[in-house]
């Protein structure tokens, strides 16, 4: 007797297979080079500001008062950049937004450096940059996917260092040889490739669904979070706990052991504390690829631990060094903290919020943690440093480094997932 045809039943899913297409060639380098060039414009505005609008006549007061708009809106930001690449489906679209608007930010600072219009730019340079932190991430993440995010951020971290190391030097020797108003001419020029290196980024192989920490398939059936789901998630306050004291540790350690070298021979100081930036930028750039590969195969935890122990150290051997070139030296460990934590955020934010969605908001509120954590830091570093000496202060800066490593050797748990939950094959 032959068997009846099988009927399949209602509730089967009978819906296409809805994974994204493999990333081309063509995205995956659009991707590198935005990266890219978004830190050589993004260098424009960091201590050139300082240094064209002392030429410009500016009081320090005036050039603080600045400075701290931007520092204050990019903390504010945080929380709302992430939700609006969250709530976006071209998160294209709002990155070209973004840096249009840095680039017009750079044009008026050129043109018109008047305290109000300095002022405007200041404010909607730093709200553009709230958004273009998590729209890399959103696109990485929507063209990779879970499993091989983190090789990919070790790229973008690649990347971006080596932008910023290119265009500190094309901008200083744009100021030295013409004037300080160049390097804004040089910014809002740069803005071109970037433009043109994010149009190269294929909008149909980034998934929308995993750029906003959703699995493929799964926004019918998986309820985002919303925000108070969000800040309940353990995970995630402890992580923002850790990069909070990660940035109460780390932020106030260069400034402060400039102000050392200064003080004892402000004729290399300039010469020496380049090359304490270069040092870990270019350790960033060689190692961070590697951090995102080990990530997966060892976990984010011993990786965490490394950081912190580096920092740790950092501070420790910066409280009793004193030769110029063991402080060069010394940097490394900066670049092991930095390469770590340039991978491992946006990482242990995608593995937290994964198939729930909300993936931008969440970095929006470590992004939040990391704000505070550096305010913090110059403020009571150098209160330390004043009242009982820059050995106290590092010493103390390692101090909350070994909190931090304590806090992930006891309380962190593994966020790291496998292939099988993860949905891919």
């Amino acid at each position: 007797m032959a068997c009846a045809p099988r009927i399949a039943p209602e509730t089967e899913d009978k819906r296409p297979d809805r994974r994204p297409p493999e990333p081309s060639r063509q995205s995956l380098r659009g991707l590198d080079w935005f990266i890219f060039f978004l830190a050589d414009v993004q260098t424009g505005f960091g201590p050139f500001v300082a240094v064209y609008l002392t030429t410009q006549k500016w009081t320090q007061v005036e050039i603080g008062f600045v400075l701290s708009i931007g520092g204050i809106i990019a903390l504010l930001g945080q929380i709302p950049g992430g939700a609006i690449i969250d709530a976006v489906r071209s998160t294209r679209l709002v990155a070209g937004a973004a840096v249009c608007t840095i680039a017009c930010c750079a044009l008026a600072y050129a043109a018109l450096p008047i305290f109000p219009v300095v002022a405007t730019a200041a404010t909607l340079h730093a709200m553009a940059s709230c958004v273009l932190g998590p729209a890399i991430a959103a696109i990485s993440l929507g063209l990779v996917g879970p499993m091989r995010i983190g090789e990919r951020l070790g790229r973008n971290a690649r990347f971006a260092s080596l932008g910023n190391g290119v265009a500190a030097a094309v901008m200083g020797t744009c100021g030295y040889l013409l004037s300080s108003r160049s390097v804004f001419i040089v910014t809002f020029l740069l803005a071109i490739p970037v433009l043109y290196a994010l149009s190269r980024i294929r909008h149909q192989e980034i998934d929308p669904a995993r750029a906003h920490g959703q699995a493929t398939g799964q926004n019918e059936n998986t309820p985002p979070f919303r925000f108070r789901d969000l800040v309940r998630q353990k995970p995630l306050l402890i992580f923002g706990c850790a990069v909070l004291l990660l940035q109460l540790a780390n932020a106030a350690m260069l400034p402060l052991m400039a102000g050392v070298v200064t003080t004892r021979s402000a004729d290399w100081a300039p010469a020496l504390i380049a090359f304490c930036i270069v040092v870990p930028q270019a350790f960033v750039a060689a190692t961070s690829p590697t951090i995102g590969r080990k990530a997966q195969q060892w976990g984010r935890r011993p990786l965490l631990l490394a950081a912190f122990t580096a920092l740790a150290i950092r501070g420790l051997l910066f409280s009793v060094v004193t030769d110029p070139f063991a402080l060069v030296a010394v940097q490394i460990f900066d670049g092991i903290t930095a390469a770590v934590f340039a991978v491992m955020i946006p990482l242990i934010v995608s593995d937290i919020t994964f198939g729930r969605g909300r993936f931008n908001l969440a970095q929006g509120i470590i992004g939040t943690a990391t704000g505070i954590g550096a305010s913090l830091s110059t403020v009571t570093a150098g209160y330390v440093a004043d009242r009982f000496g820059a050995p106290v202060a590092f010493v103390g800066l390692s101090c909350v480094a070994a909190l931090g490593f304590l806090l992930i050797l006891l309380v962190m748990p593994e966020t790291r997932r496998d292939h099988r939950e993860a949905g891919e094959a």
